[in-house]
């Protein structure tokens, strides 16, 4: 019977046709398999020796040595030799030289080849992973479209074509659901070498998404014309986009709106209805405070300087508090981002009582109709101080009108005792009475010392109400309901 023959395989013929298939470079293929031979006729001679492999370009055969590295000193005496031992095999052996010894390639059995094989594939794995890597980390920041393939304990797997991307739960907005096969967008947010899974991370919540949907959507973004200066989210809920012409007869909002729109209702589209607003930039922190509060009214803003990061104080009508805090205080937390400022926002009606309580502090008014303690006053007990109350002398003008005479007339106030209230409530004068006498010296209060002390008022009581609260809205905002432009 006769023997057939296997036709002769041209090995570099086929190594550059699976170079081109899998577009990886040929000295990869050539390096990975040089290394697969090497581990095939280690694990064939059981030797403990490192092994390495060189491939002949033009007939294709490969051939394998042992070899050993000259030191001064062994470390591993399977790699090693000192030199006195190198020059028993090679008489003129030097330091840091490799001595190469051949092992033969020829029958190399299934568990070698096996062996080989698994080397292979992971280097070429390695390789494949190299390059989807140098690909796509420039890319960073770049749009792609992709395919839903699958999904992965709520992690999206797409479909790039050429590799797979993957969308993390914590990128994508809690508003979408994408079914298997359905087109997605994303942003690129990171490439990574680890050994498992996609290496491509994209995101559907980034701002960079935005910012790069308006590129696309707006031509005066594109070329330039129009700049946007910063962009926040929440993402699947609203948006603030700042943005600024170079150009003195380009409108920058009315570009990235449209025609009736157009423009930002692809947008819209894109991000399964997010509610967006286009404010213009301004340097004056003031008026871009007060347009990054859309669509709230903004009655006044003062800014005050706590370090690096600036504080305003915004002060809105009382129908507009809900509006400008917005949504568990979505609104105000977007502005603060977008002008990376902290803001304090007040109604009218909690200023004006600032302002009342502030007064009286100051002045001393008694206000709220409070009671004197009369028992301070010596030889007044209570039961003589609820007499007292009882005959009309409760308040500090009835006590100060009042001569001893007067006071005598009510039950238990000797002469003494009456002597005692009457300088007492001399000495309790209000401020507007040493301000009235006229011959009193340093009485006189100037409008400017008053409007300084009320200065500092109120600035304690805003340094004390900053320390208890610890946060940057009103937690009122949290349940208030967020408006429309």
């Amino acid at each position: 019977m006769a023997q057939t023959q296997t036709p002769e395989v041209n090995i570099n013929e086929v190594l550059r046709q699976v170079a081109h298939e899998k577009d990886i470079d040929l000295d990869k293929w050539i390096v990975a398999l040089e290394d697969a031979v090497a581990s095939a006729a280690k694990k064939q001679h059981h030797i403990k020796e490192p092994v390495r492999s060189y491939m002949d370009r033009e007939t294709g055969q490969f051939s394998a040595f042992s070899y050993r590295t000259v030191v001064d000193e062994v470390e591993d005496p399977f790699a090693e030799w000192t030199l006195d031992e190198a020059r028993e095999h090679k008489e003129d052996a030097e330091l840091g030289e490799e001595i190469e010894f051949p092992i033969s390639t020829e029958g190399l059995g299934r568990i070698a080849a096996q062996s080989a094989k698994q080397v292979l594939y992971q280097r070429i794995r390695e390789a494949e992973r190299e390059k989807i890597f140098n690909e796509f980390e420039h890319r960073v920041g770049e749009v792609v479209n992709g395919t839903v393939r699958r999904f992965e304990r709520g992690d999206i797997i797409v479909d790039l074509g050429r590799t797979e991307a993957i969308v993390p739960r914590s990128e994508q907005s809690r508003h979408e659901r994408y079914s298997q096969g359905e087109r997605i967008r994303g942003v690129i947010v990171e490439v990574h070498k680890q050994p498992k899974g996609p290496q491509v991370v994209m995101s559907r919540t980034d701002p960079r998404l935005l910012v790069k949907l308006f590129e696309m959507e707006v031509p005066e973004i594109y070329d330039g014309t129009v700049v946007i200066k910063t962009a926040v989210r929440a993402p699947g809920e609203r948006a603030k986009v700042a943005v600024l012409s170079r150009e003195r007869d380009v409108d920058p909002v009315g570009a990235c709106v449209g025609m009736k729109g157009s423009r930002v209702q692809s947008i819209i589209r894109e991000l399964r209805g997010e509610k967006i607003d286009i404010i213009e930039f301004s340097e004056d922190q003031v008026t871009f405070a007060q347009s990054a509060l859309a669509p709230a009214r903004i009655t006044r803003v003062s800014v005050t300087h706590e370090g690096a990061t600036p504080h305003l104080d915004v002060i809105v009508e009382d129908e507009q508090l809900s509006l400008a805090i917005g949504k568990r205080g979505q609104n105000v937390r977007l502005a603060s981002e977008l002008i990376g400022a902290r803001i304090d926002i007040k109604s009218e009606s909690d200023v004006k009582d600032e302002v009342a309580d502030a007064l009286a502090r100051m002045l001393n008014v008694d206000i709220g109709g409070d009671k004197l303690d009369l028992t301070e006053i010596d030889g007044v007990d209570e039961d003589l101080a609820a007499a007292l109350e009882g005959a009309g002398f409760g308040e500090l003008e009835a006590l100060q009108s009042a001569g001893s005479e007067a006071l005598r007339m009510v039950p238990g106030v000797d002469e003494a005792v009456a002597v005692s209230i009457v300088d007492w409530a001399a000495a309790q004068a209000s401020p507007e009475d040493a301000m009235a006498a006229p011959d009193s010296e340093g009485a006189a209060v100037e409008e400017e010392d008053f409007m300084a002390a009320l200065t500092r008022v109120f600035e304690e009581e805003s340094g004390a109400a900053a320390e208890e609260s610890g946060q940057e809205a009103p937690a009122s905002g949290d349940d208030s309901e967020n408006g429309q432009a």
